[in-house]
């Protein structure tokens, strides 16, 4: 059996260190693709684990077409997935995830990275992860974690 290919932005795997859970992101994805701009908004100098993979773009036409409306590590990642169809883009935000999603790109997010976390048993319930990420300055909006804990039989009508 053949695993997906994941390509990823900054974002989701900020979050998941932010968590203290890049191990947790290892054993959803095995392995992550990045582009040179997604590696130096994540990591900067330091060494990259071993199971991320920096890989550049091969057509910097497609790059420049995306950045007037996206940053440069959504518009190289966008890029990246193009080259590398089929695979899985791991992306949160809201335009460039339209503009993936517009060129056919399977999209998930670190909010849905945490869910598959939790059917696969991986994670025990996702409420704290959630919280722990709005704390540390990661935008969930309130349908999308309404949505999540509905979806996990986590929410309770009392939460607001």
């Amino acid at each position: 059996m053949t695993l997906p290919l994941f390509v990823s932005n900054s974002s989701p795997i900020i979050a998941f260190e932010d968590l203290g859970a890049l191990d947790l992101l290892r054993q959803l994805t095995n392995a992550i693709y990045i582009p040179p701009a997604v590696r130096q908004e994540v990591f900067g100098p330091r060494s990259i684990p071993s199971w991320i993979m920096e890989r550049g773009v091969s057509y910097p036409i497609s790059v420049r077409t995306l950045q007037p409306r996206l940053g440069s590590g959504e518009s190289e990642a966008i890029a990246l997935a193009l080259e590398m169809l089929p695979c899985h883009l791991i992306l949160d935000d809201l335009a460039a995830r339209r503009a993936a999603q517009s060129m056919k790109i399977s999209v998930t997010g670190t909010v849905g990275l945490l869910m598959l976390a939790q059917q696969r048993n991986l994670l025990v319930t996702l409420k704290p992860s959630l919280d722990t990420l709005i704390e540390s300055g990661f935008r969930i909006s309130k349908d999308l974690y309404r949505w999540a804990l509905q979806s996990s039989g986590e929410w309770t009508e009392t939460q607001v």
